[in-house]
């Protein structure tokens, strides 16, 4: 696997997560896997082992050399690719000033690093991308190293993370790539007049898988496709959605060390307590402890569905509820927050940051969880609330629509201010009057098994038939 992040090493969102999650679970599995990253500045090397000195990677018309470290966790090798001219900065995208300028560059510099680990040090049956910032591994395998005994019957698989971002660039850099300019067509690397690494491996790999059922489909139409959904209906042969997992030895009430009190689906005793703590943390009345708890753990932006809280902000203030908000991102999101916490900090409380240890507060300590995202390609939290006990309200689309059901949650659509207020309308209704229903809610949430597992397994499925075994009898979705 390639990516450009991995927890525990280094996060910026989801990404990270499934790369830190799902290649232990194949291992257990019996996958031999491994994982290849940048060695990015904010990456400890303690405990690693140094297992290459001066990889050369050939990046344009320029060589470059590398070191390559190697970590292993529950199973997994990491390879992390050390070559200080590209990854040795601060922000693994951006700085202070924006994105880096060289961006293109840097993650081909990854993607020829990964392709040497395949020769040197783990020679792979599969060579499977993650997102825009591995894009180019499979353009480089086949471009270049089709005569390779090294990857004769080595196949590749691209996953889309999240379709809005494609990694585009300048057709100037086609020469920095070491890209030949013919590669330059409409039905390449070429997209609107720039050179598109996302499409670059939608394209070259063997196949293409995203991160839940649903949103396989929806990346076909323009609504999600971003200019893409006639490439993704081309090879809709070759697509298919996984819905990623939690990792339940991190997100669990049972065995949570940053809650206030431990419970389960048997015992929900310990709930109560949690939200007293929430209510106490983010400074909320507890005075009523009936009074509904609604959480939200986000960035704040028009894509998470702030655009739809911000319409209906007004009516929100006059409900007897509280809502405890953690995040950051659009400014205008933030102040609104900040607004509303200031005329009414009896129901609104906002944490302009980001804290792993108030995110699990949140979801032990809230009744209900909102999570309106215009589009979620997976999303983790509102399975996360579904092992805690709290009821999502989400927008049925991507991952939304895959996890939740009537029988754990509440749904709306169309993407609308109003239809959301209805959601929550019926899911407070509920939490009022319906006591043993909304009981029963929580617990059927919390028995979901949304863990690895299921993911490996059908990962594990499509490299065999991709690997040589009946790759016509694996059907796509």
């Amino acid at each position: 696997m390639v990516t450009s992040e991995a927890t525990p090493f280094i996060k910026t969102g989801g990404l990270a997560d499934v790369l830190g999650s799902l290649p232990p679970a194949l291992a257990a599995r019996g996958v031999e896997t491994a994982v290849v990253l940048p060695r990015h500045r904010a990456i400890s090397l303690e405990g690693a082992e140094r297992v290459w000195d001066s990889l050369p990677l050939l990046v344009g018309p320029y060589q470059y050399y590398a070191s390559v470290w190697r970590i292993d966790r529950q199973g997994v090798p990491y390879f992390f690719i050390d070559c200080p001219p590209f990854f040795d900065r601060d922000g693994i995208y951006a700085g202070p000033w924006g994105d880096h300028w060289d961006n293109d560059t840097r993650f081909a510099a990854l993607c020829h690093g990964a392709l040497g680990v395949a020769r040197h040090l783990f020679r792979p049956d599969i060579i499977h991308c993650h997102d825009w910032q591995a894009g180019l591994l499979p353009v480089y395998l086949k471009q270049f190293f089709q005569g390779d005994p090294t990857f004769y019957g080595v196949r590749t698989v691209f996953t889309i993370h999240n379709m809005g971002y494609h990694g585009s660039f300048l057709k100037e850099r086609l020469y920095w790539l070491g890209l030949p300019e013919w590669t330059f067509r409409p039905d390449l690397l070429e997209h609107h007049g720039r050179v598109n690494f996302l499409k670059g491996g939608i394209v070259y790999s063997d196949y293409v898988t995203t991160v839940s059922p649903t949103y396989a489909g929806e990346i076909q139409t323009p609504e999600h496709g971003f200019g893409l959904d006639g490439l993704m209906r081309a090879r809709a042969g070759f697509l298919k959605g996984i819905l990623n997992g939690v990792d339940y030895s991190v997100w669990s009430p049972e065995n949570d060390p940053h809650i206030a009190a431990a419970y389960s689906a048997g015992d929900l005793a310990g709930k109560a307590a949690c939200k007293q703590d929430l209510l106490a943390e983010f400074g909320l009345p507890q005075d009523d402890p009936d009074v509904p708890v609604i959480g939200i753990v986000s960035r704040f932006a028009t894509q998470k569905g702030f655009d739809l809280i911000a319409e209906v902000a007004h009516d929100l203030v006059h409900w007897n509820i509280r809502i405890a908000a953690l995040g950051t991102g659009e400014k205008q999101y933030e102040e609104l927050f900040r607004h509303l916490a200031s005329v009414r900090p009896d129901r609104f409380s906002v944490r302009a940051t980001f804290s792993e240890k108030l995110a699990h507060k949140v979801e032990a300590g809230s009744d209900i969880f909102l999570m309106p995202s215009r589009y979620e390609p997976c999303g983790l939290n509102q399975m996360y609330s579904l092992r805690y006990g709290t009821v999502p309200v989400v927008h049925a689309t991507g991952g939304l629509e895959d996890s939740i059901d009537q029988a754990t949650g509440f749904k709306f659509r169309p993407y609308s201010a109003w239809a959301m207020l209805d959601a929550l309308r019926a899911a407070l209704t509920v939490y009022a009057t319906g006591k043993p229903t909304w009981r029963a809610m929580m617990e059927t949430g919390m028995r979901r098994d949304f863990s690895w597992n299921a993911a490996a397994a059908e990962y594990a499925t499509l490299y065999r038939h991709l690997a040589g075994e009946s790759f016509a009898a694996f059907g796509a979705s």
